[in-house]
């Protein structure tokens, strides 16, 4: 009797991402000369989804957000499990300090979970966590977490982060794009305490695109040109980081 079972067509391994636009709807987030935080996230995430879902037919692409909405940070952690995601990155726009307006600093960096391990890498976090007070009852939902203290952030010592190596992974790879297609500067990959990330089941990481109190940079995000080469960047990476995984 003959076998046809080797005929058979070879099956891509489905894939699903969870693409994370940071911010949204009352929570604003870092403020720029001329826009917002919130609308520079979803403009590349949405771009970035796109371009996934029309050139990777086996992959499934699912977005905490697809308009401007507020979403807790817990939820969109929630999202990515109940999706059994494979992959989860979350898209932010960096700021200093509040009050520095005109800042000199540029260039992009890509986070994973972990205890901080220097000054600025904690005060990244702070920043980004401090979303979580505009959410009602956080204290009891986020366990007592305190996002502007210190001693909360003792808790990422303790976690165990089985995806650390694939997501670092995904990180060095993204920084890779934005240095090599985008060409922007590279400021590294690291490890801080974001609480978007730490009930994610799956490698997951969280993407800074640069300063939005750099006047430049502030114009590169906003323009068609810097979508086009942050997504596509954010995207070169992801095909690289399934290619490895499959």
């Amino acid at each position: 009797m003959l076998c046809l079972c080797a005929l058979a067509p070879l099956q891509s391994w489905a894939f699903t991402v969870v693409i994370d636009a940071g911010h949204g709807g009352k929570d604003a987030g870092a403020l720029g000369l001329f826009s917002q935080e919130k609308d520079i996230n979803l403009k590349i995430a949405l771009a970035v989804g796109k371009l996934i879902e029309q050139n990777m037919k086996d992959v499934t692409v699912v977005y905490t957000r697809k308009t401007d909405v507020f979403v807790e940070l817990d939820e969109r952690a929630n999202i990515a499990n109940r999706n059994k995601a494979d992959l989860f990155m979350s898209i932010h726009t960096n700021s200093t300090a509040a009050g520095k307006a005109g800042t000199t600093a540029q260039g992009t960096e890509t986070y994973t979970l972990g205890m901080h391990r220097a000054a600025e890498n904690l005060d990244v976090a702070k920043r980004e966590n401090s979303v979580i007070s505009l959410e009602s009852n956080y204290e009891e939902k986020y366990e007592g977490f305190d996002p502007s203290s210190s001693e909360s952030y003792i808790i990422f010592e303790l976690m165990q982060d089985d995806y650390m190596k694939q997501s670092v992974r995904f990180a060095d790879l993204v920084q890779g794009q934005f240095q090599s297609y985008a060409g922007r500067v590279n400021k590294g990959v690291f490890q801080a305490g974001f609480l978007v990330l730490r009930n994610t089941s799956m490698p997951s990481a969280l993407i800074e695109l640069g300063f939005i109190n750099n006047r430049t940079e502030e114009q590169f995000l906003n323009s068609d040109a810097g979508v086009e080469k942050m997504s596509r960047s954010i995207y070169n990476a992801f095909k690289t980081y399934k290619g490895d995984n499959n």
